[in-house]
């Protein structure tokens, strides 16, 4: 055998050099025209929805060590607003075809009957959860939980309470979002054809009456309790009405907002500050410093500070800027199409049944609590359960909704079959 040239086993052996194009493209998109535009259904957009709702569960059982890693920690927004504008999102996905190609009374009763649907999930969670927290006060000796979420308006103010309830005025606490989604539904059939036609005059309206009701604090009623709903329609419309547009936009195999480099670094820099002012206490004072005399020359409070209900300056930008840095990454479109992302995607995909099953499980871990003092074991052990439970539901709906699609195929082959 002949010995081996060095310089030929180099040639062979050393791997291809990437350009910087290449290497850049592993993790941003570098064309306008296909940033963030998905060749089929987008998996981001499931795993996004089921980090979501595992975000809202562990947030809905509070005082355990597990909420301090979900991502409220790390930036002005929380969960919350990636669930609107998410669904805002299904919602132009799902509803914007219909729209445009049928009658606008068609499409809109799809809008309707979905928002319907949610009405009643709605009002039998709250069922389900005062059943419960009167179970615990009358069974296992626990009344203290009637004073917490607001339940106690239902004992003090009955017939108010009663008939605040299908009006969805009266608002268990931890049960403020879908409220505020069926409204957004109710009012998708007049926002969605005009998005679909003059989608920057819808965002301009938005963003005035965005910023009108955040001036001058307009909000639903909280009947029969004072002031108004937790999560205000009126302010929370933007994140719903943007979502709605690039949920159309994915639609037609387009991006809405396309990628743009120096408005990607700019996000970017603002979420890795945000971060910064969340973790180290002296930049998060100096910056609270800072919007508290820029508040005092006369800016009202909505553009200074970080009013949940009124979706504050700070929590919009910061959701908004979260929003494209993740949606420009190419690694995380990657990511969600990944078997590690499986379970967030399950999830996903399922969102109703386990956000509804999600609320349950988490106020029970509430009355779990009542009694108890902060506990890494006991707490992540119960968190877990119901993680694992969710999980399951959503595989055995995965399960089902497969079963009735082959039936409905072989039914359709058989047909064709004997047709032909």
């Amino acid at each position: 055998m002949y010995p081996r040239d060095p310089a030929a086993v180099a040639v062979r052996e050393t791997p291809p050099r990437r350009s910087l194009k290449e290497a850049l493209g592993r993790f941003l998109p570098l064309s306008r025209d296909t940033a963030g535009v998905p060749l089929g259904r987008d998996a981001r957009l499931d795993m996004f929805r089921g980090l979501a709702l595992v975000m809202i569960f562990i947030n809905h059982v509070p005082g355990t060590l597990y909420e301090n890693f979900t991502n409220r920690n790390f930036g002005f927004s929380d969960a919350a607003e990636a669930f609107v504008f998410m669904s805002g999102m299904a919602a132009g996905l799902a509803y914007s075809t219909a729209f445009l190609k049928e009658r606008y009374w068609v499409a809109a009763a799809r809008v309707l009957a979905r928002a319907r649907q949610l009405y009643f999930v709605h009002l039998t969670i709250t069922a389900i959860a005062l059943a419960m927290f009167a179970a615990a006060a009358l069974w296992f000796g626990l009344p203290d939980v009637l004073e917490t979420n607001g339940i106690s308006v239902l004992f003090d103010k009955t017939p108010g309470a009663l008939v605040g309830l299908p009006l969805m005025t009266y608002q268990l606490g931890y049960l403020n979002i879908l409220p505020l989604y069926i409204v957004l539904l109710a009012v998708t059939p007049l926002l969605l054809p005009l998005g679909l036609r003059h989608p920057y005059l819808l965002v301009a309206g938005s963003l005035v009456v965005w910023a009108v009701v955040g001036v001058l604090q307009v909000n639903f009623p909280n009947f029969p309790g004072n002031g108004g709903w937790f999560l205000n329609p009126f302010a929370w419309q933007l994140l719903f009405v943007v979502g709605l547009l690039c949920g159309a936009a994915m639609k037609q195999k387009r991006s809405f907002v396309p990628f743009n480099p120096m408005l990607f670094g700019f996000a970017a820099a603002l979420v890795i500050f945000i971060a910064l002012w969340m973790r180290i206490p002296a930049i998060g004072a100096a910056g609270r410093s800072m919007l508290g005399e820029i508040n005092d020359l006369g800016l009202p409070d909505h553009f200074t500070w970080f009013n949940k209900s009124y979706l504050d300056l700070p929590r919009m930008v910061h959701a908004f800027a979260l929003f494209y840095v993740l949606s420009s990454l190419t690694l995380i479109r990657h990511f969600a199409a990944s078997r590690y992302a499986a379970p967030f995607r399950l999830l996903g995909r399922f969102g109703l049944p386990v956000f509804a099953t999600g609320t349950l499980l988490s106020l029970f871990g509430q009355i779990l609590k009542s009694e108890r003092q902060p506990d890494p074991v006991f707490d992540g052990i119960l968190l877990a359960t119901g993680l694992l439970l969710l999980l399951a539901l959503a595989k055995s709906l995965d399960i089902t909704t497969q079963m009735r699609r082959e039936s409905v195929a072989a039914k359709a082959s058989a047909t064709a079959a004997t047709d032909g």
